[in-house]
């Protein structure tokens, strides 16, 4: 039970903590541009750097509901809401110089995560009866980050840079296997739209880039098969709020 209250805690104040962390992230750049030896001062010249990352999020799905969400056979229930969870990523990266300020990241990675689902009902039709049934959709996706980076100059030993691009992900637990056990049938493919910021911040022997970013499913979730779980929903779409930590070797 403590552990569930505290995973709930980081789901209601998910955007508090990301802005949180990446604000305690700054005076590491700051120290950075306050020391007076610059380190790795050739790094932005080569034209390839490898590394990897670890990302923890908070996602939802964006539901819409259907018109048949307010006929007759849907009278019993009152609303279906989404609720946040926390999970966590890991990948590597290969970026690629285009010039001074234009990167070309590559991301590949595995994502783990978990969408809830609230059906609720004024008058429940089970039995025995329930106001609340909640569905859960866990998720592990494989994913391929494609973004474009642009960075400013350099100051010293920090510069703050701006990502943008999409990831597409295909599904890699089985879960068709259990498509008998899951009452919300969701697609196992995704295609999402990614922006954040971040800082890159040059040690002695590496680089360390904290960075926040957000996705947007461009993708229905939705299976065609419904049921009486899915005739009320018209389109479910992921969405995300991440905070990543990226670690780029240096020499």
């Amino acid at each position: 039970m403590l552990a569930s209250h505290f995973w709930n805690k980081l789901n209601l104040h998910r955007a508090k903590i990301a802005f949180i962390f990446f604000l305690a992230c700054l005076p590491l750049a700051a120290s950075a541009q306050n020391n007076r030896e610059i380190n790795l001062p050739t790094y932005d010249e080569r034209w390839l750097h490898y590394g990897f990352r670890f990302g923890i999020h908070s996602t939802y799905y964006d539901l819409k509901y259907s018109d048949a969400f307010v006929t007759p056979p849907f009278d019993s229930l009152h609303s279906i809401l989404t609720q946040p969870k926390i999970g966590f990523s890991v990948g590597f990266i290969a970026n690629f110089r285009l010039n001074n300020y234009w990167k070309l990241r590559i991301l590949p990675g595995v994502n783990f995560s978990e969408y809830q689902v609230e059906y609720n009902y004024t008058n429940a039709p089970q039995f025995p009866p329930q106001e609340t049934l909640q569905e859960v959709v866990e998720s592990t996706m494989v994913e391929f980050q494609i973004l474009l980076k642009y960075k400013s100059l350099r100051r010293k030993n920090s510069a703050v840079y701006f990502v943008a691009g999409i990831t597409p992900s295909i599904e890699a637990n089985g879960r068709k296997d259990r498509d008998n056990e899951i009452r919300l049938l969701t697609k196992n493919t995704n295609l999402t739209a990614e922006f954040g910021l971040g800082v890159d911040i040059y040690n002695e022997w590496y680089k360390f880039s904290p960075e926040i970013r957000f996705s947007r499913g461009l993708t229905n979730m939705l299976k065609d098969e419904r049921n009486e779980f899915s005739a009320g929903i018209e389109s479910l779409h992921t969405n995300m709020i991440s905070v990543y930590l990226l670690f780029e070797g240096g020499k």
